[in-house]
């Protein structure tokens, strides 16, 4: 692929999954605000936004196969452990951003944990296993992320009450 529409794809991908995820935020929002058919008008337009990123993406040549893709994911959160967010919160620290700052530190607490998690998952299906009957539980304030039985009792990043947790499971 040319660079010109390389780099061109790489915006809109970007752009495109930064709408879905905004989208989604503000049907939770209308939600909350009493206002379930915006709701579902920002989620089925999120849900566009997400189909466009995928297609970026797929010409990309972004989506691999699942032993590539768990690898892409590991060197993600790496990163984002390694250099991004460290940086991003000092920066917010320097300029007394209270908000941002809190905002990074609870992002690089749980990207530790992601990391693990894919560096488990890589394992796990190097050795031709799957996660077994494993849930998933984030916290709904700081992203926090435990695998097990049942959540904790409160989050250890930020103090959310257990039973405030999102489960997820296969």
């Amino acid at each position: 692929m040319r660079s010109m529409t390389e780099e061109d794809l790489k915006a809109a991908f970007a752009g495109e999954s930064q709408a879905h995820v905004k989208y989604m935020i503000f049907s939770e929002e209308a939600e909350k605000e009493g206002k379930p058919r915006l709701a579902n008008i920002f989620r089925a337009i999120a849900r566009a936004e997400l189909i466009h990123a995928k297609n970026h993406l797929r010409a990309l040549g972004g989506i691999k196969k699942s032993g590539e893709n768990i690898l892409a994911a590991y060197n993600g959160e790496n990163y984002e452990i390694e250099e991004m967010y460290p940086v991003f919160n000092e920066t917010a620290k320097f300029q007394n951003e209270k908000e941002a700052q809190l905002s990074t530190h609870y992002a690089l607490e749980a990207e530790k944990i992601h990391r693990d998690i894919y560096k488990k998952a890589k394992e796990l299906f190097d050795a031709g296993k799957d996660f077994d009957g494993e849930t998933v539980y984030i916290c709904p304030v700081c992203g926090h992320t435990h695998v097990g039985q049942e959540a904790p009792d409160k989050c250890p990043v930020c103090g959310c009450r257990k039973d405030k947790y999102i489960k997820f499971s296969a």
